[in-house]
């Protein structure tokens, strides 16, 4: 009984350490293409669809967010406008500023100190800590797992683990897609890639 015991605590903790080892990275992402320049791809309007489900895989809430974005040289400006299921608006602004070592460290109200982010590849990897609103009123501060990546065609794809004293709470996932003016824009990327494909 003993002995079989121990193959089972030996396989379990061989499974924990592949895990760990398996820990998706930026660099997994270094050669994929498209690239993802978060400046250029949010620069102008975008429409983004998503939803939350809880750790039991339960959808909680969906929404719909109109993105203006705006690109200085410095700073991109994001004004996301949130509109959700039950009718609540939200509304949430993004500080994003690229440093010279290509990384990006982002600010907004709700946002606690600073998001920071790492873009490789057609990836994006955001790190945060946000202070959700409650519907009692009050707030709770969750961390944000937060990754992105472009997919042919201008669809950009975005899931985050939230979580609280390392227990994920919900994942969030939502996707992006520029609007009006890049629409043929993203058609041509689209053909050209299928062209590539071949």
């Amino acid at each position: 009984m003993k002995r079989k015991f121990g193959n089972i605590a030996t396989t379990v903790l061989v499974l924990l350490g592949l895990t760990g080892c398996t820990a998706m990275t930026s660099d997994d992402f270094t050669n994929r293409t498209p690239t993802l320049v978060l400046e250029k791809y949010f620069h102008g309007k975008t429409r983004a669809w998503g939803l939350f489900e809880d750790r039991f895989g339960t959808v909680r809430r969906q929404f719909v967010v109109d993105i203006h974005g705006d690109w200085d040289g410095k700073t991109l400006t994001l004004d996301e406008n949130f509109l959700f299921d039950d009718g609540e608006k939200d509304f949430r602004q993004w500080r994003i500023r690229k440093l010279n070592d290509g990384t990006y460290e982002g600010r907004a109200d709700d946002v606690i100190g600073a998001a920071r982010g790492v873009a490789s590849g057609n990836s994006l990897h955001w790190t945060y800590v946000l202070d959700l609103k409650r519907d009692s009123g009050s707030s709770i501060k969750v961390k944000l797992d937060d990754w992105m990546f472009l997919q042919p065609g201008g669809v950009l794809l975005n899931r985050a683990r939230m979580s609280k004293f390392g227990i994920e709470l919900g994942q969030i996932t939502i996707s992006f897609q520029k609007i009006e003016e890049e629409a043929a824009k993203t058609q041509s990327e689209r053909e050209a890639y299928a062209v590539a494909a071949q």
